[in-house]
């Protein structure tokens, strides 16, 4: 079920947008040292820490952005795309984090619900 949300978040406002449910599975791989680790498949970029007036993107809030996904990935298979924006993660609002932060939080769990939101999706 998809809720309504804002897109470009400024507090107080909001737009037309729908709120997707991602589920995403890590994948266990090995760094190069041979330890185990477990793989997403996608970057990120902004924070509430971070100037979105300098970001390459040209976002237009303090949200946090996913700045690339692998091919073939945990991230592409869950459907997750560049330029969206996380509004959560396994219930932790992502609206007003730190850029640190965020990633400490996609780390360290093994299985992300996110629901994000899409640019110019507004119904399904």
């Amino acid at each position: 079920m998809a809720t309504k949300m804002a897109f470009q978040h400024q507090a107080g406002t909001a737009m037309e947008c729908l709120s997707i449910p991602i589920t995403l599975h890590k994948e266990k791989d090995y760094d190069q040292e041979g330890r185990e680790i477990l793989k997403c498949g996608f970057k990120i970029g902004g924070g509430i820490d971070q100037d979105y007036k300098k970001s390459p993107q040209g976002y237009t809030d303090y949200g946090i952005y996913v700045t690339e996904v692998h091919d073939n990935s945990p991230a592409a298979r869950a459907g997750l795309r560049i330029h969206d924006k996380i509004l959560q993660c396994n219930g932790y609002d992502f609206t007003m984090v730190t850029h640190k932060k965020a990633v400490s939080y996609i780390r360290k769990n093994p299985i992300l619900n996110m629901l994000v939101a899409r640019k110019g999706v507004t119904s399904t």
